[in-house]
């Protein structure tokens, strides 16, 4: 890819407006004015595995890309306007380089490829946040009196690096695996986009009065232990975290029965812990788009709105959740027809004949009022519930 005109020539700079832009307010805001402390400039070096070299004009000549496609490219990244200072690397030139090259050779649309810088930048963002808030800077408080954090920090990040580097690719190829083999086993190519799926919002109760009655580090505490019990509940039973709000999760599964242990579990696993507030969940179950590792639709407005009117300690499911638990044998249509099969099991075998064997349903659903529900129209939810042992 070429150079525009407005970049060509190794001694023109590029006008004030071609410079990379500012990054919007719910990307990473990194400083414009690149740090001139010697720690911070080392430790850069030390992360990024080389020297700063090139203004942002001089990368985008250097790796064969127009100054506008590589400001899209930075600005998807998260990476603020930094004017024309020296502060960009090979590697920055490279990452250019890799993702015009995938344009190129028609592998990805431009619109694509900036989609992929911003779904990368925007996870790994959060996570390097994560890592300094809550990792490293307790793992830098000086061990001994008359140590500085600036010398404790280099040599750990030095001995981490490498770890944190091959762990972060470890999990991103384990990730990349199993979303690959949910795509190739859909029925057909909408499926790819727009799936059958189960997706459901767990919400504590009452969490803004909360705000008001905790410390800030307990709060913290609080929302870190509800995230992290859901985080394990949902992977362990075979759901994906779709992302955390503070006092909410969303969650999604390829199936209702799957769908219907998390929300159970998660409910049990609250009322066990004495310092969590209740829980809600909501669920439904029906085509959703998928974006970014994001899920939109009338299902996932609809399982929001079961979570908003659902009693505490309680999952509300909709219409089509319900059926689809019917329809797997995980529930029975009716309380009646359960109790019926029993008794005429029962009956058999009073009469000396060996029954068939009675399904073992492992949820219950009863019918709540129908009730209008903002956006939706009226709605006939379900309140589920375990039936015997899980």
């Amino acid at each position: 890819m070429t150079v525009d005109d407005t970049s060509s020539g190794a001694g023109t700079e590029p006008p004030p407006d071609a410079s990379v832009h500012a990054t919007p307010h719910h990307e990473v805001d990194h400083t414009a004015e690149p740090t001139d402390d010697p720690l911070a400039i080392r430790l850069e070096q030390l992360i990024l595995g080389a020297e700063r070299r090139y203004t942002p004009f001089q990368a985008a000549r250097t790796a064969g890309v127009s100054m506008d496609l590589a400001s899209r490219f930075w600005r998807a990244m998260g990476f603020a306007d930094i004017g024309q200072a020296k502060a960009l690397t090979e590697a920055d030139v490279l990452a250019l380089r890799r993702l015009a090259g995938l344009v190129e050779a028609g592998l990805l649309s431009e619109p694509m490829a900036v989609q992929v810088a911003r779904s990368t930048g925007q996870t790994t963002a959060r996570l390097a946040e994560w890592q300094i808030d809550s990792f490293l800077e307790g793992l830098t408080e000086p061990p001994e009196p008359g140590m500085t954090r600036t010398e404790v920090t280099y040599p750990l990040v030095e001995l981490l690096l490498p770890e944190l580097e091959e762990f972060l690719i470890y999990v991103w190829r384990r990730q990349l695996a199993a979303a690959t083999g949910r795509v190739v086993q859909a029925a057909d190519d909408d499926e790819m986009v727009d799936r059958r799926l189960a997706v459901g919002f767990a919400d504590l109760v009452g969490f803004t009065r909360l705000t008001r009655r905790l410390e800030e580090e307990e709060l913290g505490e609080l929302v870190e232990t509800f995230e992290t019990t859901c985080a394990d509940l949902v992977a362990a039973h075979g759901g994906r975290l779709i992302k955390t709000l503070g006092d909410e999760v969303l969650f999604a599964a390829d199936d209702a029965g799957t769908a219907a242990e998390i929300s159970l579990r998660l409910i049990e696993a609250m009322a066990q812990d004495e310092t969590m507030p209740a829980l809600r969940v909501g669920i439904a179950f029906g085509t959703v788009t998928t974006r970014m590792g994001d899920v939109f639709g009338t299902t996932v407005n609809l399982a929001s709105r079961l979570t908003s009117i659902a009693p505490k300690d309680a999952v509300l499911v909709d219409g089509a959740f319900a059926e689809e638990l019917t329809r797997t044998g995980d529930a029975p249509a009716s309380e009646a027809q359960a109790a019926e099969e029993a008794a005429a099991a029962e009956k058999d075998r009073e009469n000396g004949v060996e029954p068939l064997a009675v399904p073992k349903y492992r949820y219950g659903l009863q019918p709540m009022w129908q009730r209008p529900v903002r956006g939706l129209g009226v709605v006939e939810p379900w309140l589920l519930a375990r039936r015997g042992t899980s």
